[in-house]
């Protein structure tokens, strides 16, 4: 990482973020008004058709009441793609589309409706002008998954409550009941809302990321320039998708990303022109697994900025932002957090 360059940066966003708060405030939030909007759809991208033979069929009713039908489960099916949606507004301050990209184990409703019921990055990134897509990755959500072994090679994983619980950093011991489980002090997590949150675990696979990088590729393909701000396993996605798209992609904001390419085998000279922010919440030094992530992205930075780069870090705790856990967009204060990452894309130009 480049130190100077981070500093100055920061310095920067900060004088900015000083300046619009004299003028009433750098976050519009719940409180702002959604502009109009032009148009909301959504789409299916990637993907490819499969043949599946010599499989047995079986007798199934579909509903009780019915008659029963034989089901043959053999024949042409389309698996692999991915599930994005959309909202466009009338006249955008976003000078491209902004780009929001899940997890691990969760779909596109990370960015959705928080689950204590408050408005999510969505909301507050259309209310800041930006025309905004919300896509669930290959094997998640509305984008289906596919058989298992004939399609998918590996069966599907499926995230605890205890591990939720433990691993975003909500709290250091998880219990079944409610009233004895350990927090994190001072988190900004939501307690009362954590068993509400599981309800949006999906299942996810080991082995299909080749696969669920050619959608994302093929998503970028297709809607980009844009920005994209991408959470935890998302990163690796993204980065990846800067690489073989360098000019489709005008910013990425990684928050808290849990992998990208190795610096030592990836050329990384083609993302030069792409601003990068690295977003990092609170606890992380006290989970190993954060900790040798936080090691290993902070290592990938300084390789990018090496080969000419700008990546630049936004440390929450640093900079006086205390509790926050890996579900940062979920927080009571993640509407501060998205205030930084909408500041950071003024001052590069990309929003008006």
């Amino acid at each position: 990482m480049n130190p100077v360059r981070s500093l100055k940066s920061l310095s920067s966003l900060l004088a900015a973020m000083a300046a619009a708060a004299t003028l009433g405030g750098c976050a519009t939030g719940p409180a702002g008004v959604l502009p109009a909007v032009k148009e909301m759809g959504s789409f299916h991208v990637g993907g490819r058709q499969v043949t599946l033979a010599g499989l047995p069929e079986k007798e199934i009713v579909y509903s009780p009441g019915s008659p029963p039908q034989r089901l043959n489960p053999n024949g042409d099916f389309s698996v692999e793609q991915m599930y994005a949606r959309y909202t466009r507004l009338e006249q955008p301050k976003g000078r491209v589309p902004l780009l929001l990209w899940h997890g691990g184990g969760l779909s596109g409703v990370t960015f959705e409706t928080k689950p204590d019921g408050g408005a999510g990055w969505e909301m507050f990134f259309l209310k800041e002008g930006w025309d905004v897509f919300v896509s669930d990755a290959m094997e998640r959500g509305r984008a289906s998954w596919a058989r298992y072994p004939e399609v998918f090679a590996t069966e599907p994983v499926f995230r605890t409550k205890k591990e939720a619980w433990e691993l975003f950093r909500f709290g250091k011991a998880y219990a079944t009941d409610p009233a004895q489980r350990t927090a994190m002090p001072g988190t900004q997590f939501p307690l009362a809302a954590f068993d509400q949150f599981t309800k949006q675990s999906i299942p996810r696979w080991a082995t299909n990321d080749a696969t669920t990088q050619k959608a994302y590729d093929e998503y970028v393909e297709k809607v980009c320039p844009c920005v994209i701000v991408v959470h935890s396993q998302g990163g690796n996605f993204a980065f990846n998708a800067a690489l073989k798209n360098p000019s489709k992609i005008k910013a990425l904001v990684a928050v808290e990303p849990s992998g990208s390419p190795d610096p030592d085998k990836a050329d990384l000279t083609p993302l030069r022109g792409i601003p990068m922010l690295w977003v990092w919440g609170d606890y992380v030094g006290e989970v190993p697994f954060w900790r040798s992530v936080r090691e290993r992205q902070d290592r990938f930075m300084a390789a990018l900025n090496r080969a000419g780069g700008q990546g630049e870090l936004l440390d929450l705790p640093a900079r006086g932002i205390k509790g926050n856990s890996h579900m940062m967009m979920m927080d009571r204060n993640s509407d501060e957090i998205a205030g930084l990452i909408q500041q950071w894309l003024k001052v590069r130009g990309l929003s008006r």
